[in-house]
């Protein structure tokens, strides 16, 4: 799997990646439209499909002149779902009210993420390499969290959502990521204080990319499943593997262009 993603990051162009990204989203969205939940196959089909005309749409209308608004929409989002978390409870109500709020939460998960990738790969000169190290840091956050948790976890994160996360699995992959962050930023800044900035918008990075795993752990629980689905046999589902990404990547961007790093 990190053979096609690196391989379609370095060697597809910024539209075939648009594509390539927009399909893998679709595949995030059925699963999602199976934890909302929709009941009826035609409804786990369309669901999907309108996000990927939405998509199209977008792409086709110069996506950079009419990104802004919906990335920092998707940054609200997170906000607000940093903010919802810690005082969520697993609720079984699949009433209309709640199908529509998860529906809209789906398109702000995926497509906010969406453009920001397409963005950060058609950047002039480096857009790959920076997508690449948003990945790294995510990954790294992820293993950080695991190894830092297994091993000195004693304080749960979100007990109701997660019992496994904690907050020493949080301390470790802040430790992982500020080490990565600082020797990238000291490699390839011009300045100290690009150095700086980089440090502080992939740890704000990291932070969100727990709040989007959070999130899909939230949405399992309220559908009873343990996976998103198994379409990566051994690994679940499209969703298990991006949840972090899709949160982290609007801020990521935002993050960039505010900092004109």
């Amino acid at each position: 799997m990190i053979v096609i993603v690196v391989g379609g990051l370095f060697y597809l162009p910024t539209t075939g990646f648009a594509l390539l990204l927009a399909l893998v989203m679709a595949a995030g969205l059925w699963e999602w439209s199976r934890m909302i939940p929709l009941a009826t196959l035609p409804g786990q089909i369309l669901y999907p499909l309108l996000i990927l005309v939405l998509l199209w749409q977008l792409q086709v209308a110069g996506l950079a002149s009419s990104a802004m608004p919906l990335l920092w929409a998707g940054l609200g989002f997170w906000v607000l779902a940093l903010l919802y978390l810690p005082r969520a409870v697993v609720a079984t109500d699949h009433g209309l009210g709640s199908r529509i709020i998860k529906s809209l939460a789906g398109v702000l998960v995926t497509v906010p993420a969406w453009a920001a990738l397409v963005l950060l790969h058609g950047r002039a000169t480096d857009g790959p390499f920076v997508i690449l190290y948003l990945l790294v840091l995510v990954w790294l956050a992820d293993s950080g969290a695991y190894f830092a948790g297994r091993r000195w976890g004693r304080r749960k994160l979100a007990p109701v959502i997660s019992p496994g996360k904690t907050w020493e699995g949080v301390y470790g992959a802040m430790v992982v990521c500020t080490v990565f962050a600082v020797a990238v930023g000291l490699s390839y800044g011009e300045t100290p204080k690009q150095a700086a900035g980089l440090l502080v918008v992939s740890l704000l990075t990291l932070m969100f990319s727990i709040v989007g795993d959070l999130l899909e752990s939230l949405m399992k629980r309220q559908a009873g499943i343990k996976d998103s689905s198994n379409l990566i046999p051994g690994h679940g589902g499209v969703l298990d593997r991006i949840d972090s990404l899709t949160a982290a990547a609007p801020l990521f961007f935002l993050g960039l262009h505010w900092l004109n790093l």
